[in-house]
């Protein structure tokens, strides 16, 4: 995503986060900076959610974005689905595409 905040919850312990599991998350920008008030920003961040998504064997239920963060709610697919990799690939690739599409760093 477009400078997602990059600092982590905490996490159950105990629990492997890999599975037929369902996680509702939220990704915020860098700073809370207003950046999906554009389609294009939108339509962009959902497509690399969608890549990670099919990737890590994940579906993605719902879906909300406001101006300064998205709302998920997604479910594994497969025993190894795993919800750490899918949000860090999200994450990644979402950062990556929107800074060469809109030529920030």
């Amino acid at each position: 995503m477009p400078r997602m905040r990059t600092s982590k919850p905490e996490h159950l312990a105990g629990f492997s986060y890999v599975g037929y599991h369902r996680y509702s998350l939220t990704f915020c920008t860098k700073d809370r900076k207003r950046l999906f008030v554009s389609d294009a920003v939108v339509d962009l961040v959902l497509s690399q959610i969608s890549r990670a998504a099919i990737e890590c064997e994940f579906a993605v239920l719902a879906y909300c974005f406001m101006p300064d963060h998205v709302h998920l709610l997604v479910e594994g697919r497969a025993e190894h689905s795993d919800c750490k990799q899918f949000i860090a690939r999200a994450k990644q690739y979402s950062g990556f595409y929107y800074s060469k599409a809109f030529n920030e760093p």
